[in-house]
């Protein structure tokens, strides 16, 4: 997970965040990291560029962006679909 929160500090461009500030089943957005819809964009956009993963359905974004650990699970299952 931590190569998963410092592709994430990366494409968002946090300077100020370092991995291990981030929890992995802390809320990224609102009251944890404080992303906002913008973010959520720039995720998506690393979901596919790093991962080939598209989300198929848009529904799921709360749910599959809810903390890293979400994220992590999320790619490890769509990863072995596509195996």
């Amino acid at each position: 997970m931590a190569d998963l929160k410092a592709q994430i500090i990366e494409q968002l461009n946090l300077q100020e965040v370092k991995p291990e500030d981030i929890g992995n089943d802390d809320p990224l957005f609102k009251t944890g990291l404080g992303l906002d819809s913008i973010d959520a964009l720039e995720l998506i956009v690393l979901l596919q560029q790093h991962y080939n993963i598209r989300i198929a359905n848009p529904e799921q974004g709360p749910e599959i962006f809810h903390s890293i650990r979400t994220m992590a699970e999320f790619i490890t299952a769509q990863q072995k679909q596509q195996a």
